[in-house]
């Protein structure tokens, strides 16, 4: 991979190219990684290198994936997918010939994203226990969860577009999940000892009465729907594509996770912003020649 990478480590250009991968090729990328932060510290543009794979990663598929990396895997991988991912961009699909389910399809394994800090990943299938776990600032996309998904979660955001095992959520400190209850169950699948269980509303309704800042700055809705829109784009995601085309209906579907600590976070950050902005128009009325007593 990373003689092949050349021209993009060594001169900046894009490169593209395909292989194949089996369950015995471990932390696929890791090296590869390596080699590009040597010469690129802060990573490459996004999608430089892009390789697309066919068969099965083995275990820490995509490990550490540097800025400017894609890896995209026509098939499924194995426990550990996207372990530290760290700017990279990750997709798992299933081969054009599937012709069943994805929200019934296992594609990855295990502890997939364990502590991945940037970059993104779509899985356009099921992922196995404890997904997300750790995660601390990257995005994912997947169709469903086993147990224990986004255990101990301090950052980023994770979009299921399926059911989730039990005890979701244990742990998260910070980030947002959204979760699309299809069947209204997912409260009793969710530990909520430190999260709030909301609705999506619109765009509109979140920022008319907004008192707290926003996730990512931006509204819940607009987040969605972009997520949704990557996820067919790059996996070519029925689920996607159905929740899109009926939005109004799927919206009110949405479950979003919100973390307390983080809930209380966004809204302090959002009254020192009001207090330090009143504090300068005050301090510029206080400036003007008719706030002067006249003595």
């Amino acid at each position: 991979l990373i003689e092949k990478s050349r021209p993009a480590l060594e001169r900046g250009e894009k490169v593209q190219f395909i292989e194949v991968v089996r369950n015995v090729n471990r932390t696929v990328g890791a090296m590869l990684s390596g080699a590009l932060t040597k010469v690129h510290p802060e990573g490459l543009p996004d999608d430089s290198i892009r390789i697309q794979l066919e068969g099965t990663g083995g275990q820490s598929f995509g490990a550490f994936l540097a800025k400017g990396i894609t890896l995209y895997l026509i098939g499924d991988a194995n426990d550990y997918t996207g372990k530290g991912l760290s700017g990279g961009r990750i997709v798992v699909r299933p081969s054009i010939d599937f012709r069943g389910a994805a929200v019934d399809n296992i594609i990855i394994g295990n502890t997939a994203l364990y502590g991945a800090t940037t970059g993104e990943a779509f899985f356009s299938g099921v992922a196995g226990e404890r997904f997300a776990v750790r995660l601390s600032g990257a995005t994912a996309v997947v169709e469903g969860t086993g147990d224990h998904g986004c255990e101990y979660m301090t950052g980023g955001t994770v979009l299921v577009l399926g059911k989730t095992g039990r005890n979701f959520a244990a742990g998260m400190s910070g980030g947002i999940a959204y979760v699309y209850d299809e069947d209204g169950q997912f409260a009793s699948r969710c530990n909520n000892s430190m999260v709030t269980l909301e609705k999506v509303g619109t765009a509109a309704e979140q920022h008319a009465g907004a008192k707290s800042r926003l996730h990512k700055d931006q509204a819940d809705e607009t987040q969605l729907k972009k997520l949704l829109e990557d996820h067919n784009r790059w996996t070519g995601s029925r689920r996607a594509r159905e929740l899109l085309d009926h939005w109004v209906t799927s919206r009110n579907k949405f479950v979003k996770v919100f973390p307390n600590e983080y809930k209380r976070a966004l809204a302090e950050m959002y009254e020192r912003e009001v207090e330090s902005a009143s504090a300068g128009t005050n301090a510029h009325v206080a400036m003007k020649p008719e706030a002067v007593a006249v003595k």
